[in-house]
């Protein structure tokens, strides 16, 4: 596991800046770094546990030796249970152990500093801004309808691989066109409050307009481009993209 000194947040924004964090490199795990973290969870080894890293790492390793732990040991033994059942079943149920250990920790850190009643209201509601890492690992957000009516939409465009990408320089294209400037103001809220509550498949961050996104064909989650490795350059060449979990998946079959 990470090496250095022991990290001890103390205040509310502190302990909710290590959560997430730490959710970041398991929903890294179970997305883009999805292949390797199959390979890691070898059931012919010991029981194996996944952690998460206040530096948004992810370590696959042997439970700690210590009794009782420092912190929260996550779920145990989660290689075990790879090839017994189909993949995103597996995944889905490291990725709900993993939201159980992050809240674990987290209010074991606020237990142990003395957080009150109103504290720990705050840190939950903090957490629960944020969706959980079952939620983007199963594309489970509430976001999924307005997602597929927004790439109906996108599909009407000729050109397939800017159907699938959104960013400044697409929606000018798509959404604006030659339309009056009134018009295009008012466009532009709709497109706010349609892609609002898009999450990232990868990082689980809300959409923002001012970003690069881009939809996989197959399941049509959508990335952000920094998150997946795509730039807008290289959208423009895509004919069909595949997410790094689809096209693992692909990989294997």
């Amino acid at each position: 596991m990470e090496g250095g000194a022991p990290y001890n947040p103390r205040t509310v924004e502190e302990v909710f800046r290590d959560f997430k964090g730490r959710r970041a490199g398991m929903v890294k795990a179970l997305t883009t770094d999805v292949e390797e973290f199959y390979q890691q969870c070898d059931p012919e080894k010991e029981n194996l546990c996944l952690y998460g890293f206040p530096s948004e790492q992810w370590e696959v390793n042997l439970p700690a030796e210590e009794v009782p732990p420092e912190l929260p040991e996550p779920a145990l033994g989660i290689n075990f249970a790879r090839d017994g059942m189909q993949e995103k079943d597996w995944l889905s149920l490291v990725a709900v152990h993993s939201d159980a250990w992050l809240l674990a920790v987290a209010f074991y850190f606020g237990a142990r500093f003395g957080f009150d009643k109103n504290d720990r209201k705050r840190l939950f509601g903090m957490i629960n801004d944020l969706p959980t890492i079952f939620e983007v690992v199963t594309g489970t957000v509430k976001k999924q309808v307005k997602e597929k009516s927004s790439v109906s939409n996108y599909s009407s465009n000729k050109s397939k691989p800017n159907s699938k990408v959104r960013g400044p320089e697409t929606q000018v294209k798509h959404s604006k066109g030659m339309l009056p400037k009134d018009e295009e103001e008012g466009l532009d809220e709709e497109d706010d409050d349609e892609h609002g509550e898009t999450l990232c498949g990868a990082c689980g961050e809300n959409y923002a307009s001012d970003e690069f996104w881009i939809c996989c064909d197959i399941c049509e989650k959508w990335f952000h481009g920094k998150c997946v490795k795509i730039t807008p350059a290289r959208a423009e060449h895509i004919k069909q993209y595949k997410c790094p979990s689809c096209s693992n998946k692909r990989a294997r079959t």
